[in-house]
């Protein structure tokens, strides 16, 4: 390892144990507030539901969710609908260097519905897949060097080192629940067949106000997240699935610099 890598590490490491001490980086403590559109069907708890819970709380171990640490929150078209997409708020454990696993939900409070899961693989583990298999997973770059996923409540320098970790990696997504998107109300169950999500890889495939809309509720600036990525393209390979949304918009969409399909590979 290079003296210069080993010293952005020793610094990353270092703000991101100050980030945990002060309480920046646990999922939900950051840019609380949002509240889910859709609420499901169903009577209010009675009294005898809370006291099972408070009783299950204090007696039962919640040990597989304990490792849930990582919130990002991104966006989701439908692959075989695309104007269906979703705000998607992620809490993920990373498992292995190559492997994470992630439960999805449509809000980030307490309120919140779960609406579907991701898996994260790295480049290296998605190249090895039967090629039947590799059309599920989505590419990531494009949603990274846009700025539109974020890691709300860690600082940036934390936000960019966990972003350029997770260059060239692959999401295999399944929304289960429709509960609502930009000007589309959702179900008050989880009805129908579990949709394939996917990723956006060129600016103009969003729905207007999409991600205004996620930005202004949050505080987050997307474009100026994108401005501090920019240096993130050097590490930008092409990817498998950039181009299976390309065309079914209806709108105007433009190229991001350094998002590549791996069909268009070695093309002006």
């Amino acid at each position: 390892m290079s003296k210069r890598r080993k010293n952005l590490q020793d610094v990353f490491y270092t703000v991101m144990v100050a980030a945990f001490a002060s309480g920046w980086a646990l999922p939900g403590s950051a840019q609380e507030g949002m509240q889910p559109a859709t609420v499901p069907a169903g009577d209010a708890k009675t009294p005898k539901t809370k006291m099972l819970e408070a009783g299950a709380k204090l007696l039962q171990s919640s040990s597989p969710l304990k490792p849930f640490d990582i919130y990002l929150v991104g966006f989701h078209p439908m692959k075989d609908s695309p104007e269906d997409q979703m705000e998607a708020h992620h809490y993920c454990h990373q498992v292995n260097e190559d492997f994470a696993q992630c439960v999805l939900f449509d809000s980030n409070t307490k309120d919140a519905n779960l609406n579907g899961i991701e898996y994260i693989i790295s480049e290296k583990v998605f190249t090895a897949l039967p090629e039947e298999e590799k059309k599920h997973w989505h590419p990531h770059n494009g949603e990274i060097l846009s700025g539109q996923l974020v890691a709300p409540g860690i600082p940036d320098v934390a936000e960019k080192e966990l972003m350029k970790q997770k260059m060239n990696s692959y999401g295999k997504t399944w929304h289960v629940w429709n509960t609502g998107s930009e000007e589309k109300p959702g179900d008050n169950l989880p009805l129908g067949e579990p949709m394939l999500g996917w990723s956006f890889s060129r600016d103009g495939e969003s729905a207007p106000g999409l991600v205004e809309k996620r930005d202004s509720n949050m505080r987050i600036n997307s474009a100026e997240k994108r401005k501090q990525r920019a240096d993130l393209k050097q590490f930008a390979r092409p990817q498998s699935g950039v181009d299976d949304l390309k065309g079914r918009f209806g709108r105007s969409t433009q190229d991001i610099p350094g998002v590549v399909d791996q069909k268009n590979e070695g093309r002006d």
